[in-house]
């Protein structure tokens, strides 16, 4: 089993920034694609980056590309998400998620494990 925990989300002003973490523990997700996904009040979760297991192949999201950054440490067990230039419309649940078997879909369907998410409130 995976255990995820998220951490770094607040209440930041439009045009901050904020760096959310993953911590993996149970198993090491070294070999796992991990995966960012959000969820905003009356809506459905949806997809926001994924980064391979390597590191070195990444996805995002449209409305999220150029100032989102995923990344990861795979001797700590952890995965980023570096978010700037923040807007109102990024206010959410963040969740981080393992691929067991896949380079890191946007479809939530290819996610096993899940963590618990961290609110990030962006203010205009």
């Amino acid at each position: 089993q995976v255990q995820l925990v998220e951490s770094g989300g607040g209440l930041v002003q439009a045009g901050g920034s904020l760096r959310l973490s993953c911590a993996a523990s149970g198993r090491t997700v070294s070999f796992y694609a991990m995966g960012w996904f959000r969820q905003a009040p009356g809506k459905e979760r949806e997809f926001v980056a994924a980064i391979n297991w390597r590191g070195d192949s990444t996805r995002y999201a449209e409305p999220v590309k150029g100032r989102f950054t995923i990344s990861r440490d795979n001797a700590k067990n952890t995965v980023y998400l570096q978010m700037n230039s923040l807007k109102p419309e990024d206010t959410a649940v963040y969740y981080c998620a393992a691929d067991v078997w896949g380079p890191g879909s946007p479809s939530l369907k290819e996610y096993q494990y899940w963590g618990q998410g961290t609110q990030v409130t962006v203010s205009s």
